[in-house]
């Protein structure tokens, strides 16, 4: 699923993302950490992964490929 960035706390790691239906998804510091990024902008395009409960697991960039996949 992809979004865009609400909101990101480079100190926490931690961040809201807008889904493209208009949901607000938060995300935590080990979705984050799992990327290996080091920072995301606000309204910047991310891909979220989300595991069976729906708590997400993985945010990266949009553009980049899926390395789960």
């Amino acid at each position: 699923m992809q979004g865009t960035v609400r909101s990101f706390d480079p100190r926490s790691r931690t961040g809201d993302v807008l889904l493209d239906d208009g949901s607000l998804l938060t995300f935590p510091a080990s979705a984050f950490d799992a990327s290996g990024l080091r920072l995301l902008r606000l309204g910047q395009r991310v891909r979220l992964q989300l595991d069976s409960d729906g708590h997400v697991v993985f945010v990266t960039i949009a553009t980049l490929p899926d390395p789960l996949v």
